[in-house]
């Protein structure tokens, strides 16, 4: 005798299967839809990034020394090594002895031309140079007896021993202090150009036209500066 249940029991694993299987496509089309709105949701905006400062370029550094030389009197003094190249100047230092400041400040300063180092020494001018000795200098000469200081670019040469002791000969290079030598403007060392004068009198004493430096620091310009190089003097 056959079970009349069986059909029934067939019709409900039928649909029990029909649900399973109508759930399994369902259940991913959800999945998808609830992941497509999760994906087109705006993201929150990001905080943008501070701009970062814009380093300014950085030229190549002139030879110079800024701190201690006016920009005017270096860029005349580098004119004067260029001009006079064909003498047989070294380039590797000079000095600049800036007469626009008063005898009691460092206004000789001798200056690596390689990386821009200086130093600075006190310097007097010559007597007629400042006739009233008032510590600035008044005007320049290129004439013999004038005792007075003169401008322009000098070569230095040998040394030598006379009344000032040990002593350095200067050849002038331009007209407007080619005397120099006969002259016999040179670069000594002086008791009157020591720092303790600067400091006592807030000026030095006058020489009769040469560069005197103070006698203890004289040695060390020597052995800084040496024959072959450029003194540049001037007041600009």
């Amino acid at each position: 005798m056959q079970d009349k249940r069986e059909p029934v029991q067939t019709r409900r694993a039928l649909l029990k299967t029909g649900g399973f299987l109508m759930g399994a496509l369902v259940v991913p089309e959800m999945v998808s839809a609830k992941v497509k709105r999760i994906v087109q949701q705006p993201s929150p905006m990001a905080t943008p990034e501070a701009p970062r400062p814009v380093r300014p370029g950085v030229a190549a550094r002139p030879i110079t020394s800024p701190r201690v030389v006016r920009p005017d009197l270096m860029r005349c003094a580098m004119a004067a090594l260029d001009r006079h190249s064909g003498r047989g100047l070294m380039r590797d230092r000079m000095a600049i002895v800036d007469f626009n400041a008063a005898s009691g400040e460092p206004r000789m300063h001798l200056v690596n031309l390689g990386d821009g180092r200086s130093k600075s020494f006190l310097v007097a001018h010559g007597k007629g140079s400042d006739p009233a000795h008032t510590g600035w200098l008044q005007r320049f000469s290129n004439i013999n007896g004038s005792e007075a200081s003169c401008e322009g670019a000098f070569l230095t040469s040998d040394y030598y021993v006379g009344k000032h002791g040990r002593s350095q000969r200067l050849i002038g290079l331009d007209p407007t202090n080619n005397n120099a030598l006969d002259r016999a403007i040179v670069v000594h060392g002086a008791w009157y150009a020591n720092p303790q004068m600067a400091r006592s009198r807030g000026m030095l004493g006058r020489s009769q036209g040469c560069f005197a430096v103070g006698e203890r620091e004289l040695a060390d310009l020597f052995d800084r500066m040496g024959p072959g190089r450029m003194i540049y003097a001037a007041k600009v």
